[in-house]
């Protein structure tokens, strides 16, 4: 089983929902990259999920949601535009928040779950995942993610742990340092 099979079994896609996607930003020459967890996993080890967050180019939201609206049930929210499909587990969300809109001139091409798709520069994908867990309106399970794949990133580069917030600097040297005791 390849990559793509295996994200469309985990997702139930009963056909290739995120290729289906894909065809539509590309085809329309629309400018995205992937911000999310599934881009988290484009740069550590990778973790399942069944959501897929991305930017796209701003001035064509409009555009793009028209398009979708054919295709899929596409749901706006206050900070995102959620699609999604009878036919696929998946949850596609496309953040509009404005700070997300340089990632996608910092993008590059990276495979993830078989797809070779535009994904967040690194710093850029931990800088996302910061603003996501210091969101007071996520949910807690979600903030918990959120630090779960700071700590990935972090782990795997340790160049990163500086742009951390002191708080999260703090948090993140204490936890190491218990994980660091409870192994001896």
């Amino acid at each position: 089983m390849n990559a793509r099979d295996f994200a469309n079994r985990v997702t139930n896609s009963r056909s290739d929902f995120l290729q289906e996607f894909l065809d539509i930003l590309e085809g329309n020459q629309l400018p995205f990259c992937v911000i999310g967890g599934l881009a988290v996993n484009a740069y550590a080890e990778p973790v399942v999920s069944l959501d897929l967050d991305l930017i796209v180019v701003s001035d064509r939201l409009d555009e793009l949601v028209a398009i979708l609206e054919h295709r899929f049930t596409v749901k706006r929210q206050p900070h995102s535009i959620k699609v999604s499909s009878p036919h696929s587990d998946l949850r596609i969300q496309i953040q509009t928040d404005a700070r997300y809109q340089a990632f996608i001139t910092h993008s590059s091409r990276k495979t993830v779950l078989g797809y070779d798709i535009p994904v967040a520069a690194l710093e850029d994908v931990f800088q996302g995942k910061i603003w996501a867990f210091l969101d007071p309106a996520r949910r807690p399970s979600k903030r918990q993610k959120d630090w779960a794949d700071i700590m990935r990133l972090a782990e795997t580069y340790p160049h990163l742990i500086p742009l951390l917030p002191n708080s999260l600097r703090d948090r993140f040297i204490a936890e190491q340092e218990e994980h660091l005791n409870e192994a001896r």
